[in-house]
């Protein structure tokens, strides 16, 4: 069973979709045609023990759902609720508030999941075993995400090195 991935191309930045066989070593971006190099023993059967896209092998369990979207539902509800109360309808207002509750729960209950890489933020669809892996953890996201701020240091400190000499 094939794996669907949606990752940043490391070349030119866009977003690409591919569906990778398990015999598969490598991607091609649509859009500027380099090829990304997969990581060899990543995946098995569906089975995926490391990001393909980067050597991380850390990855976590999420929602396959637009996060913005989810947060667009919850204040949409909270300034209806909000407007509704104004106006002294405290039954719309609770009805309100239900319906959104309503919405995020059905949401929450039809919606799949996802793996998502700590490193490189690439998104595997299809993935077997899925509760072996764990759920968002912020002291994990932190450390990548200090590690790239570093790395994006060094590297104006290089350049503006080199631009001096």
């Amino acid at each position: 069973m094939p794996l669907n991935i949606t990752y940043s191309c490391p070349e030119c930045s866009e977003i690409c979709r591919a569906c990778v066989a398990s015999d598969a070593t490598e991607l091609l971006c649509e859009e500027c045609q380099s090829a990304l190099r997969l990581t060899k023993g990543a995946a098995a059967e569906a089975e995926l023990k490391k990001c393909l896209v980067c050597p991380s092998d850390e990855l976590f369990l999420r929602k396959d759902f637009p996060q913005r979207l989810g947060v667009f539902i919850v204040v949409l509800g909270f300034v209806a609720s909000s407007v509704a109360w104004s106006f002294h309808m405290l039954i719309t207002t609770y009805a309100i508030l239900f319906a959104t509750a309503l919405i995020d729960v059905t949401l929450y209950l039809l919606v799949g999941d996802l793996l998502e890489c700590y490193r490189c933020h690439a998104q595997y669809r299809g993935v077997v075993d899925l509760e072996q892996h764990e759920g968002f953890d912020l002291e994990i996201h932190e450390r990548h995400r200090q590690t790239q701020a570093r790395l994006q240091q060094a590297e104006a400190a290089l350049a503006s090195e080199q631009a001096s000499e």
